[in-house]
């Protein structure tokens, strides 16, 4: 499957999910994470032993991956915890996209990436059909010394890839291990 077919399916996925409900304003739900929510997949935590697969800091935020999976449908979700160890609120703004594309997606993991570099190919966020990265948004940013869970969604590299590297705007590369779901 080519990259714009699975980009494609992502739409038609994300498109047929959900509970159906608008917001006041008409629009669709997002498809962001508040502080008090979380996603199923960022739900799962840490692997057994309780040991995330990698943590990298700068600029004061600590990313810690607790899971890469890779699914059935194509699909690479890659979860963990996010944690504010500045002095003041961190809104998240340096990890946007620069995509125009992505533009509603300020505040959010849209800027992440996804690295083979056995394969030579970077895979960018997967978003929705109203242009909203499928990942965390943290609305109303991160408190100091607060950690909030994460996601994000990527098309799965082949299956002979088990170690990618994941690349948030600002931070230092974090490798990590892909399991299989």
């Amino acid at each position: 499957m080519t990259l714009f077919g699975a980009v494609t399916l992502a739409f038609a996925l994300s498109a047929c999910g959900g509970s159906g409900g608008e917001e006041k304003d008409g629009r669709a739900p997002s498809p962001g994470v508040s502080k008090s929510e979380s996603s199923a997949d960022a739900d799962a935590g840490p692997p057994e032993g309780g040991r995330p697969i990698s943590e990298v800091n700068g600029n004061g935020i600590t990313l810690t991956v607790d899971s890469a999976v890779r699914d059935g449908g194509g699909f690479l979700t890659v979860s963990g915890k996010v944690t504010n160890n500045k002095g003041a609120l961190w809104l998240a703004g340096e990890w946007k996209s620069d995509e125009r594309e992505l533009s509603k997606s300020a505040g959010s993991m849209a800027g992440a990436t996804v690295v083979d570099t056995a394969g030579k190919k970077k895979y960018l966020i997967l978003r929705d059909t109203s242009g909203r990265c499928l990942c965390t948004m943290f609305e109303g940013g991160i408190d100091p010394n607060e950690s909030v869970d994460w996601f994000a969604q990527f098309p799965a590299p082949p299956a002979e890839t088990s170690k990618v590297q994941l690349q948030v705007p600002t931070m230092p590369p974090a490798t990590i291990e892909i399991s299989e779901g």
